[in-house]
């Protein structure tokens, strides 16, 4: 729901003071029919209980996309854009994904590996500057998260969270060529960028930040529209101060709000699921990506215009019907394109627009997902470590683990808590047990304007991450607003900042950042 920035008003708030209670009544009262037919709806639990296979896992978390190559390839039509704008190897190194070495064809890696050693150049490199070369690793699954599936290319999970251990070739600031590492951020990967290299980028449009009435929210100052060319919708995805690098906008709520890409070892450690806490379960959370984050086009559907309506209202239904427009303009039929059994609850956190993927394969994801081990800490100065573990330990515990073998704790920190600067203005007031729509100014409640934890009974808040393979992390926060660890902890941000927990003095705030630069899962020290 394209809203407003703090200050402005605009037709789109208007809207939704007042209704957006009684549109979401509406949805509750059709809550048993679809498409027309009465009928009771599924409700799925946010833990169904069947035991997953983390080897059937893993080819679920690599290769499998549940039909979502309908969508990139007939929808944004990715794979044409690649070649259309004749995207090299050494292009796509240069955009962070990375290169998984073991996939590549055995008769190219030699010749790969000889031309990785020169200057780069199209003289001394043709094979790396040969546009055709990329899409043959794509053919190959040599590039982690494109799949191909006949003459389609579809995405799965490895898009963002798949590195290498860039034993073949680091390119700085972006991917690397070696053996997969799954379950990793790809903290380099220039999401906003990739989508802008398809011939169609609107069709993303509720993950981008629209505008309604003239009235946006994000990091630009004006939002798209139906009206808006593929042109408009490239010139804010390749923008990386709008899209920064590392990130991905995982809320359909049509404001401009990309987040830090998650790591996703170790998710036994890890609840609730999302920044916001809004999935209780990780089949939950991972069915919202399958059904709607890698084919937003549910959400022109009758149900995802019911979902959207249901939280956000009129500007929710304004959403669907202005996606529904785009998608008519730039041709786009035939959607849904994700596999998935109807006849759940729309609006539950666990089926946003009524929709489940394989619930076998949900529970083989989740299995693999939780068997990834965690990266290493990093070798530390052991006496800075065990001092800032003493600090740590003293002024952290409240929210954060010693032990990072422990699972973190599920409860979320208020916003006021987090954020003491949280004064937000309520844009609309919703049913209970949905919080008020509110936006405070800054990027650090983007991502809950809308999307929080109160569908499930929740509040609005943050979930508290795990405190793991931070030696490497060129951000933090979820909003990406600290570069790095000592910054985090410097008071020089001040009382009212975003995470306001400060070590005072610069020697024992080093003491800490060491101490947390060596935190691994196997101890409470780090290496």
């Amino acid at each position: 729901m394209a809203l407003y920035r703090l200050g402005t008003r605009s037709g789109a708030s208007l809207w939704m003071l007042g209704v957006a209670a009684l549109l979401f009544v509406g949805a509750r009262q059709q809550s048993h029919a679809q498409d027309g037919m009465a009928r009771p709806e599924k409700v799925a639990p946010p833990h169904p209980g069947l035991n997953g296979h983390p080897t059937a896992g893993r080819e679920v978390f690599r290769f499998e996309t549940f039909g979502n190559e309908g969508f990139w390839t007939g929808a944004m039509r990715l794979p044409q854009g690649i070649m259309k704008a004749k995207v090299t190897p050494i292009d796509a190194l240069k955009l962070g994904l990375v290169v998984d070495i073991d996939a590549v064809p055995a008769d190219l890696r030699g010749a790969l590996a000889a031309e990785l050693k020169t200057d780069l150049s199209p003289a001394h490199a043709p094979l790396l500057n040969d546009p055709a070369m990329t899409m043959k690793l794509i053919a190959a699954n040599a590039i982690p998260g494109f799949v191909p599936k006949g003459d389609k290319v579809g995405v799965s999970c490895a898009l963002c969270h798949t590195t290498t251990d860039a034993s073949v070739f680091s390119l700085p600031g972006g991917g690397t060529i070696g053996h997969r590492q799954d379950g990793r951020s790809n903290l380099n990967l220039n999401f906003g960028k990739i989508l802008a290299a398809a011939e169609n980028p609107l069709a993303f449009y509720p993950f981008l930040q629209t505008a309604s009435g003239g009235a946006t929210i994000g990091r630009a100052p004006h939002g798209l529209t139906p009206q808006s060319s593929e042109a408009d919708a490239r010139a804010y995805l390749s923008n990386p101060a709008f899209y920064p690098v590392g990130m991905f906008d995982d809320t359909p709520d049509g404001n401009g709000n990309p987040v830090v890409t998650t790591p996703l070892f170790r998710q036994d450690l890890a609840a609730p699921f999302g920044s916001a806490g809004e999935q209780a379960g990780l089949e939950g959370f991972s069915n919202g990506v399958y059904t709607v984050a890698f084919d937003p086009t549910s959400l022109a559907t009758p149900n995802g215009r019911k979902f959207l309506t249901a939280v956000g209202g009129k500007a929710g239904t304004q959403l669907s019907d202005d996606y529904a427009m785009v998608l008519r303009k730039t041709h786009v039929t035939g959607y849904p394109f994700s596999q998935a059994t109807g006849g759940y609850k729309v609006g539950d956190p666990a089926t946003l627009v009524g929709r489940r993927v394989d619930e076998q394969k949900l529970a083989d994801l989740r299995s693999y997902l939780e068997s990834l081990p965690a990266p290493p800490g990093a070798r530390v100065d052991t006496a800075m470590a065990a001092r800032g573990r003493r600090v740590f330990a003293d002024s952290c515990k409240s929210c954060h683990n010693a032990n990072q073998s422990k699972p973190v704790s599920s409860t979320l920190v208020e916003m006021n808590r987090i954020w003491p600067g949280y004064h937000p203005t309520v844009l609309a007031r919703r049913m209970p047990p949905l919080d008020p729509i509110q936006n405070a100014p800054g990027t650090f409640d983007d991502k809950m304007v809308v999307v929080d934890a109160s569908p499930g009974g929740g509040h609005r808040g943050n979930a508290i991450p795990m405190l793991l393979d931070l030696a490497d992390k060129p951000m933090f926060l979820h909003d990406g607003s600290v570069r790095t660890l000592g910054d985090l902890l410097n008071p020089r941000r001040g009382p009212t900042a975003p995470h306001p927990f400060y070590v005072a003095g610069a020697g024992q705030r080093a003491d800490v950042v060491e101490y947390l630069r060596g935190l691994d899962a196997n101890s409470d020290s780090g290496r």
